[in-house]
């Protein structure tokens, strides 16, 4: 496999009226592509912070993200948000569903932003295109008799699988997951686990992970440690 995204020397700090806040101390981390990388550590180390910025919501204070050998942060806004919306796929421990929208009218809404924006290489053309596209997304994530349910109708497990289809509607090459089962149950986030591996399996899909489960974990293609900012090792 090659290399999907390279990090190097990144650093991260906030300015307060006490001074500068260092975050991120220097991460050189190499991610290839198909990889399912897990990122463990205390909280307040920094995890967050880096899967921020490996998702462009964030800009480093210094230090380099390549995507395929390309500085994504060397382009301009316009074509950063481009780039984020047909690479990037999101996933977060509360699922941030828009309760008044149905199942499928939240997994629709980065195609319709993306149609909007006449984001370049996203295949769908037209709202039809889009809807069908979305079914089939929630039929893979066995949700195809909830689609018309709104969130306050799904369970918690049902909830963040329709987060899952919402990261996916666009086909991204990277899905970055920050806890994305730490507001489930041990089973319901064994399950949603279990799914995670499979499209990885089946689509070749690059997850990113941070998660305070150890047993998860253990079940990625290889974990990395963050202690006070940096790479453990």
């Amino acid at each position: 496999m090659s290399n999907l995204i390279e990090i190097q020397e990144l650093r991260k700090s906030f300015f307060t009226p006490a001074g500068e806040l260092k975050i991120l101390k220097g991460i050189n981390l190499s991610i290839k592509a198909g990889e399912v990388i897990g990122i463990v550590g205390a909280s307040g180390v920094g995890k967050s912070t880096l899967l921020h910025i490996l998702g462009t919501l964030d800009r480093p204070t210094s230090g380099n993200v390549l995507y395929d050998n390309i500085d994504v942060f060397s382009v301009n806004d316009a074509a950063l948000t481009s780039f984020r919306n047909k690479t990037i796929g999101f996933v977060f421990q509360f699922h941030h569903l828009l309760p008044e929208f149905t199942a499928i009218e939240n997994v629709i809404m980065p195609g319709l932003i993306s149609m909007g924006s006449r984001v370049q290489g996203f295949k769908g053309s037209s709202y039809k295109e889009v809807i069908e596209r979305a079914e089939r997304v929630l039929d893979k994530m066995g949700l195809s008799e909830r689609k018309r349910h709104r969130p306050g109708e799904l369970s918690g497990g049902e909830q963040q699988r329709v987060a899952v289809a919402r990261a996916l509607i666009l086909e991204p090459k990277v899905v970055l997951a920050d806890e994305p089962t730490g507001n489930l149950d041990t089973e319901t986030g064994e399950d949603l686990f279990n799914l995670l591996l499979t499209l990885n399996r089946e689509k070749n899909i690059t997850f990113v992970i941070v998660t305070h489960n150890e047993a998860l974990s253990k079940r990625c293609h290889r974990v990395v440690e963050m202690v006070d900012g940096r790479l453990k090792g």
